[in-house]
């Protein structure tokens, strides 16, 4: 059935003419099930699955609102055909973009290249396994009937689409802030699209963070006052916190936690797009490791103009109760007992996590990636949302855990003048006193809710960004 159906739809006509037209009426007639004279969403998965013709997740449903012209939920012949036009002109431009020396046919080395144009870079292999996953006849080349094929039922229009599925995004919020930021495309930037994402991500954050404050308070308490000699227990540990400020103080220093994604992703957006024009070998081509460079410089930058909130945030997440009556009376009171230096408490630990956090967490996403390609891409080049979430939670992961010795630290510093008695020690001091008093893994204090929120963060902040997306008019 599916040989027959290509020699119907998938012809070497360049332009829409009688043949093609007779080809779409066939298509038509085998999707339309029911004989009603319109297709809609289950008709359409029914009948392409049952022809054997790939498409992703989601595609039908797409498929059907950017066609229905009507709003009547399906697609009549009309409507069903001028999508199907539009849609091949679209993939006949893609088309042409990446066939660069113009003779018909894709090459592993260019999509090598387009990938690359497009701040992608990836090695000969990975290019032929994605070449691969198109390719019909075994030939190692994609040409115009091999390209259409493959995505004629499939939304994606443009290379940049394309690539969307393995762009490592940053909506995954675990709660801290260091990865690299996320790439946009020049069609993104000019269409405005680029902040719609960003605001997207940001209120995916914040839900999360909400969501599983009680955790990151938990986590926050421990690292400053569990010791081997004063070990506390994660249900002793919300016992202590509930029996003293109640069911509420679970949630103290949400707010500022919350309040500081907003300026952290605008200046990271920013400084990140300036250190790339800045480090960028070749004008418009960012390599990988100038993207990490790139990456990490902007994540300091960021947390430099935000990191008086992160310090007020460590306090107000300590705080006993009538200690502090708000963000601003915690900031009133820092700056009149300690001074303008205080906000600046740990700072030194805190720029250093950025490197082996970024490094490690794009390193193991990379990996996880490439033996994603090696051993399943052979029908798609599409991961699909949950092997994209594995990724991004386990490479995130893997970064927390080898960044989170100079986060305690960091959190220590940040909480020393706050507590009665404490010694103010530098960094190299107590790295020296944790690792005397407790050993090596006093430096994982507070590790265990740390890795429970991970999980629900996860989930909470895709959902609410998936949802916030569709709220905003972006199409998956």
């Amino acid at each position: 059935m599916y040989q027959a159906l290509r020699k119907f739809v998938f012809t070497d006509s360049h332009c829409v003419g009688e043949d093609s037209m007779k080809s779409y009426e066939d298509l038509f007639e085998k999707l339309d099930a029911n004989k009603d004279g319109k297709v809609d969403v289950s008709e359409l998965k029914a009948g392409l699955k049952a022809m054997g013709i790939a498409f992703t997740k989601g595609a039908a449903q797409k498929m059907v609102s950017a066609g229905d012209h009507d709003k009547d939920a399906g697609l009549d012949f009309n409507e069903f055909s001028r999508y199907l036009k539009e849609h091949e002109k679209k993939l006949r431009l893609t088309f042409k973009s990446l066939d660069k020396n113009q003779d018909g046919r894709i090459d592993s080395t260019e999509i090598k290249q387009s990938l690359a144009d497009l701040g992608m870079d990836i090695s000969k292999e990975e290019a032929e396994k994605i070449l691969s996953s198109i390719d019909v006849d075994g030939t190692m080349t994609v040409d115009w009937n091999e390209w259409r094929e493959h995505f004629l039922f499939n939304p994606a229009t443009n290379l940049q689409e394309i690539i969307r599925y393995w762009k490592h995004s940053t909506v995954l919020d675990i709660g801290d802030s260091l990865s690299i930021p996320d790439e946009f495309t020049e069609e993104e930037k000019t269409t405005g699209m680029w902040w719609k994402q960003l605001l997207s991500g940001a209120m995916a954050g914040a839900v999360s963070r909400t969501g599983t404050a009680p955790l990151d308070r938990m986590k926050v308490f421990m690292q400053v006052h569990a010791t081997k000699s004063n070990k506390i227990s994660l249900v002793g540990g919300f016992k202590l916190l509930l029996d003293e400020g109640g069911m509420t103080s679970l949630w103290r220093g949400n707010g500022a936690n919350v309040l500081k994604i907003a300026p952290e992703t605008a200046i990271k957006f920013m400084a990140y797009e300036q250190y790339k024009k800045l480090l960028a070998s070749e004008p418009g081509k960012v390599r990988t490791h100038e993207r990490f460079i790139a990456g990490s410089l902007a994540g300091a930058t960021a947390q430099t103009a935000i990191y008086p909130m992160e310090v007020m945030k460590t306090r107000l997440t300590l705080r006993k109760t009538g200690q502090y009556s708000g963000f601003f009376d915690c900031a009133k009171k820092i700056l009149k007992k300690e001074g303008v230096k205080a906000f600046y408490k740990g700072y030194i630990p805190n720029i250093l996590g950025i490197i082996p956090y970024a490094g490690i967490d794009l390193a193991v996403y990379e990996s996880l990636k490439n033996a994603w390609l090696a051993r399943y891409a052979k029908d798609t080049a599409n991961p699909g949302v949950l092997v994209l979430l594995c990724c991004g939670t386990i490479s995130s992961t893997c970064g927390q855990l080898a960044s989170y010795p100079l986060a305690l630290v960091r959190t220590r510093m940040q909480a020393q003048a706050s507590l009665e008695g404490s010694e103010q020690q530098s960094m190299r001091q107590l790295f020296q006193n944790i690792v005397k008093k407790d050993g090596f893994f006093g430096l994982y204090r507070g590790i265990l809710p740390n890795f429970m929120k991970v999980i629900p963060a996860v989930s909470i902040s895709y959902v609410v960004y998936e949802y916030m997306r569709s709220a905003l008019g972006i199409s998956k």
